[in-house]
């Protein structure tokens, strides 16, 4: 089974965005069983919280289930459960090397250095712009899922 860990800054928009969509595609090709999602927070600060209407709203746009989710920090045990532990930007995973200094790099990465085009993606919390943050998630979970399905 392939562990996966999404994480950004509150655990509301960006990173339960992306277990939704990936969940989608490997619930789309029958791969379940071979998979788990989560997502996190590099933050406390929506501890609790559930998911973002405005993903909500995306996701449902798109038809894709929300993530019955309510946010919440990584640990150190994450590192420990999950395979890939994949950030948002360079702010989420700068926030991890400070927060857990001693943990295996190798499981950390930016979802869009999946892609042919790395870049952050922006926190639609602050851009509002809930649409371009679903085209990047998208984008990057589909090529990560490719990546991690391919035969080898």
């Amino acid at each position: 089974m392939i562990k996966i860990l999404f994480i950004c800054h509150g655990n509301i928009c960006r990173s339960p965005m992306a277990q939704a969509v990936f969940q989608y595609l490997v619930d789309k090709h029958q791969l379940t069983q071979q998979f788990e999602i989560d997502s996190a927070a590099t933050s406390r600060e929506e501890i609790g919280n559930s998911v973002h209407h405005g993903t909500q709203h995306i996701l449902a746009q798109k038809q894709i289930p929300s993530p019955k989710h309510f946010a919440r920090q990584v640990t150190v045990a994450d590192f420990e459960k999950f395979d890939f532990l994949i950030c948002m930007d360079d702010n989420n995973l700068q926030n991890m090397y400070r927060q857990f200094p001693s943990v295996p790099k190798e499981k950390l990465s930016l979802l869009m250095d999946f892609t042919p085009n790395p870049h952050p993606i922006a926190d639609p919390w602050y851009t509002g712009d809930f649409e371009q943050t679903f085209s990047d998630v998208w984008e990057g979970c589909s090529h990560l899922f490719e990546t991690l399905t391919k035969p080898k």
